[in-house]
């Protein structure tokens, strides 16, 4: 297996990982279905791929990248779905946040 399709997997599942963490919002509190089933499914996705790169890259770095992933793109659609605050300091650490994701990636 070459080195690339983990990471590629590693991606999905954290971009999957955005999707189900946004979606809880629309689920209101598991009592909506269709965006129930549409969080369950992206949960279950996004645990398979994260565990099928943890069979080739290091756990820490893999769980580190996903969380990173989920993070960022929670916040980034936070903002722009839900108004939520932008300030510059939360900018500041979302971008940190990224070189911290992309220095797991180089040294992994």
């Amino acid at each position: 297996m070459s080195n690339t399709m983990p990471w590629v997997a590693l991606v999905i599942a954290g971009l999957l990982e955005v999707c189900w963490a946004v979606g809880l919002k629309y689920t209101d509190g598991f009592r909506r279905p269709a965006p129930s089933i549409l969080v369950i499914l992206a949960i279950a996705a996004s645990m398979f791929l994260l565990s099928w790169a943890a069979r080739t890259l290091p756990i820490g770095t893999a769980y580190a990248v996903w969380v990173g992933i989920g993070a960022l793109g929670a916040a980034i659609l936070g903002a722009i779905l839900f108004k939520e605050p932008v300030t510059a300091m939360r900018l500041v650490f979302l971008a940190m946040l990224v070189a911290s994701i992309m220095g797991l990636k180089v040294t992994g």
